[in-house]
Formats: structure tokens, C-alpha cells, sequence
């Protein structure tokens, strides 16, 4: 077991090291430069200069090229981030001092990690926790009982430290908060667990538990930026789960949430709904959407990625259907995880590579920004108290020292090179074989992200607004092109 662990294991200020190097030469706009990292070797974040551009020529129908316009301009990027989860603050605990000064250079750096500036975390307990868990006394229909004691002990004290490192990097950090379900007592199955409903009586209640949360969350210096209204909301899990169809959803933020928030003097409050799978999104768009009392109270439409395992196929179209239809209603991919943890494939490159094609896939779909799921697990994916394990961008080992999977550099290449505020123009490619996407930052600066899933190494020509470059990406390997 030592000898695999060993084996696992990316040395932290090794890692780092590398990445830092990639970052730093993204301060020189005069050269094109190609950031890549490629299955084996070892290759992560390595910088190259691109040769000297010169004017665009017609491609042959044997070459393959990537075409950027930037004349067309999309949506604008929110940002990039993940969840801390009690799960994610109990292994940070375990973590070595250096390991955990790790950890916060990995996120929150924008040049030697990938530059997080959107954390979500949960209302009271998820099943990624060691237990299930509410902040009130059973029955305590006053809420006098109300308290986060449970939280202070581990998720407060990341969530804080957290904070300081993004504002040390001038980072505006934006954390959202979401329900995974209501306490038992208040819910039709009487349960937690298992789905159930949240019963109408309930509803005021219920929505002055969620304002109270934000009150003692912001007491302890976590000041949230916004809530969805639950997460899950079609999904009878066996851990904390509650079902809330589209009506019941428009109903509790229109009548409910909405005004308990407004009550409280929270009305800046954003608020995000569905939370859920894509395959769904369209109906549950619609329907919140076109209720005047409902929708003066949505910010944006939350998505996840796990219709993929029911289905065979993730819907981008979707994704971009609801763009069309709403767009002046942000798109945020809310929660992603590789599941069915397994530690031989902690390294899985495939792992990688879905993290690749499925930010890419959304981006171009119109999605404003894609926050990830837990930040950090131990080695056998959890704690999570129904058994329910999963893979992290980065692990920590039996020891205390933080492991980084092949999925932590592919979302680099995204978080690092692509800025809030940014806007996606126009990129598409000649061969299915590579897959693209292009955004303009704020400060001009241009990133072009390439993907190559296949087991050759390709050669393409680069057209971007009539100027292009020759570049080379090795098999199975990501890059991000900056100019």
C-alpha cells in the first residue's frame, strides 16, 4: 500500500513549480505562446514559443486547422471554482501544515494554481459529511435553537481561510450556498434521506431557516454572494435529498424565499434555480421564468453533468437551447464529479479529459461559468456517510500530503488563462479530431484552449483574425494558446 501511495503521490512544491513557470509566461503578449500538458512524461503547463505569425493562407482538405474570430463575441464569463464541502474542511484539517499552505496556493493563486473566484458550500449537511445534520433543535418550529456551532469546527475556518487567500491575490470571491434538504421534521417523508417533499406549512418556516443561515454565516465573516433554492430538486437519493417539482420550486422562491430574503434586508442576494441535471433544464427554465412573482428573484439557471451516466450522453443542447431562449439569464454549471471513486484510477487520464470536453462543451453551449464539486478528498473519496465515493481534483494521501490528478491540470487550463469579465468569440475547427474553445479577457489578452483526445499527435494551423501560427499538440493532451 505504501509503495502505490508513493507511486500516487505529486510532490506539492514540485507540482507547483512546474505550473509556475507556465503561468509566468502568460505576462508576454508580443510572442504567441502554447501552454500544454500531455499524457506521459510527465509534461504539465509547459510553455513554448510559437513561431513568428504570418498572414492566414486557405487550408487544404488534408490539413487541420483552428479558426478564431474575434468579431464574434458571446457571453461573458462569471468565473471558475469548486465546493467546500464538510467533507472537503475535515481532510484539509488532516492535511500537514505545508500541505495545506499547498492546498491554498492551488486554488487561489492566479498564476501558480488555477485562480478560484466562486466557492459553493452547503446548508447544513450533504452526503459528502461525516453524518447527517441541521442547525436546529428537532421540532423547533421558532428556530430559537439556530446555530452553526457544528460548521465552526472545520468548514469556517477553510471557507475563512479560503477568503484570505483570494483577497491576497486581489481576488473578488464570490461564495454561493446550497440545501440539500430541509429538516426532517418538516418534510413529508419525515426523513432526510430518500428524497420526501417540503410540506406547505413548512414553506415560511423553511425559507427563514435558509435567512438565518446566511445571517450566522455572514456573523462569522463568510459574506455569501447568493443561494440556489436546492440542490437536486428531481432526485431521490439515499442521502439528503428533497424533491421540489417546477411548480413547487416557482411557489417556495416566488411566495417564500424571495420575500423572507427581501424581509431580512437581503434582496441583493443572488439567487440561482434548478441546480440540477441538464436533461430537465428547458422545462424548469420555462417554467420559473415566465412567473411574474418567481422571476424577478432568479440571477441564474444552476446545471450538473450527471444525466451522462443515465443516459449514455451529455446535453449540451440543452445548455444551449436555454441560452437562446433566456439570454440575459446566466448559465452556471454548478456541480461536476468524476463517481464510482476506484484509487487504481486516481491518475485516470480519461478523467482529464471528460473534465476537458465537458467545460468545453458547456462554454461554447453559452455557459457563463463551471464550478466544480469537492475540492479536496482523502484516498478512498470520501468522508461521505452513505458510502457514496468520488474523485477530487486533488486528494490527500494516508499522510497528510495532497495528490494532484490529471483532471486539477485540465481545469488549469481553463481558470488560469480565462478571467472574469471575459467574453467567448468565435472558434471552431476543421477536424472532429480537436475540439476548441476561445475567450478575450479584459486586459486584451487572448486564450485559445485546444484539445487533442486522440492517440496521435497532430499538427494545425492556427487562424485567428487573419494572422496564424503552426502549431503541434501531442496525443491526448490539452493546450492553451495565449496571444
Amino acid at each position: 500500500m505504501t509503495t502505490r501511495r508513493n507511486a500516487m503521490r505529486v510532490v506539492c512544491g514540485m507540482a507547483l513549480t512546474m505550473m509556475g513557470a507556465a503561468a509566468g509566461a502568460q505576462g508576454t503578449s508580443a510572442t504567441w505562446q502554447v501552454v500544454t500538458t500531455a499524457q506521459g512524461g510527465g509534461q504539465r503547463f509547459a510553455v513554448q514559443a510559437l513561431g513568428a505569425p504570418r498572414p492566414a493562407g486557405q487550408p487544404m482538405e488534408t490539413e487541420t486547422a483552428v479558426f478564431v474570430d474575434t468579431r464574434q463575441r458571446y457571453q461573458e464569463v462569471f468565473g471558475f471554482g469548486g465546493a467546500v464541502t464538510d467533507a472537503v474542511a475535515e481532510v484539509y484539517a488532516k492535511l500537514t501544515p505545508a500541505a495545506q499552505q499547498a492546498y491554498l496556493k492551488a486554488y487561489f493563486d492566479p498564476r501558480e494554481g488555477l485562480g478560484y473566484n466562486v466557492l459553493r458550500t452547503t446548508i447544513h449537511s450533504s452526503d459528502f459529511s461525516s453524518g447527517s445534520y441541521t442547525y436546529v433543535k428537532d421540532g423547533d418550529r421558532s428556530l430559537a435553537s439556530f446555530s452553526i456551532e457544528h460548521d465552526m469546527c472545520h468548514r469556517v475556518p477553510l471557507l475563512r481561510a479560503s477568503l484570505a487567500a483570494a483577497r491576497a491575490q486581489g481576488t473578488q470571491m464570490r461564495v454561493f450556498a446550497s440545501p440539500w434538504s430541509a429538516p426532517a421534521w418538516m418534510k413529508s417523508n419525515k426523513n432526510m434521506l430518500q428524497g420526501g417533499s417540503l410540506l406547505p406549512e413548512n414553506r415560511d418556516l423553511w425559507a427563514n431557516y435558509i435567512v438565518k443561515f446566511v445571517q450566522a454565516y455572514e456573523k462569522a465573516g463568510i459574506p455569501l454572494w447568493g443561494l440556489s433554492v436546492q440542490n437536486e430538486p428531481m432526485a431521490r437519493q439515499r442521502w439528503e435529498s428533497m424533491i421540489y417539482t417546477a411548480e413547487e420550486e416557482t411557489r417556495f422562491l416566488g411566495d417564500h424565499l424571495g420575500p423572507a430574503l427581501t424581509r431580512a434586508g437581503m434582496k441583493d442576494k443572488k439567487i440561482i434555480v434548478w441546480d440540477h441535471n441538464r436533461d430537465l433544464l428547458p422545462q424548469r427554465a420555462a417554467h420559473i421564468l415566465s412567473d411574474p412573482k418567481a422571476r424577478p428573484y432568479v440571477w441564474g439557471i444552476g446545471f450538473h453533468w450527471y444525466e451522462t451516466w443515465a443516459k449514455g450522453q451529455p446535453m449540451h443542447r440543452n445548455v444551449a437551447a436555454v441560452h437562446a431562449a433566456y439570454p440575459d439569464v446566466p448559465l452556471l454549471m454548478t456541480e461536476a464529479t468524476v463517481e464510482k471513486f476506484d484509487p487504481a484510477r486516481l491518475q485516470d487520464w480519461a478523467n482529464g479529459e471528460r473534465y476537458g470536453s465537458e467545460i468545453m462543451a458547456d462554454l461554447n453551449a453559452g455557459a457563463a461559468g463551471w464550478i466544480d464539486w469537492n475540492m479536496l478528498l482523502d484516498s478512498r473519496g470520501g468522508p461521505n456517510h452513505v458510502g457514496n465515493y468520488c474523485f477530487a481534483l486533488l486528494h490527500a494521501s494516508d499522510d497528510g500530503q495532497l495528490v494532484y490528478t490529471p483532471s486539477y491540470a485540465y481545469m488549469g487550463h481553463f481558470t488560469r488563462y480565462i478571467k472574469p469579465g471575459a467574453r467567448r468569440v468565435g472558434a471552431t475547427t476543421s477536424r472532429s479530431t480537436l475540439d476548441t474553445v476561445a475567450f478575450r479577457n479584459p486586459d486584451g489578452a487572448l486564450a485559445i484552449v485546444v484539445m487533442n483526445r486522440t492517440d496521435g499527435a497532430q499538427r494545425y494551423r492556427l487562424q485567428v483574425d487573419g494572422a496564424e501560427v503552426a502549431v503541434d499538440i501531442p496525443a491526448r493532451a490539452i493546450q492553451t494558446v495565449l496571444r
